[in-house]
């Protein structure tokens, strides 16, 4: 399943750790954000629950870029 995330991030590095991020993070089979769009597209591996894998993707990216946001 392929869901598309708006989000907010102030520059294209702090997007592209959020990329990081979220690849990272149990249950996502890979994500890709776009600066310019401020969209995050995630594909989730088989048999998650998107909300509560984005639950976590959220966690990880304020993680790494506080003032950013992923809007579920």
């Amino acid at each position: 399943m392929k869901k598309t995330y708006k989000i907010d991030v102030d520059c294209a590095n702090c997007a592209n750790k959020m990329e990081g991020a979220a690849k990272k993070t149990a249950g996502v089979k890979d994500a890709v954000v776009n600066f310019m769009t401020l969209k995050m597209n995630v594909e989730f591996e088989e048999g998650q629950d998107p909300k509560a894998v984005m639950q976590q993707v959220r966690k990880n990216c304020k993680r790494i870029e506080s003032d950013c946001e992923v809007y579920l």
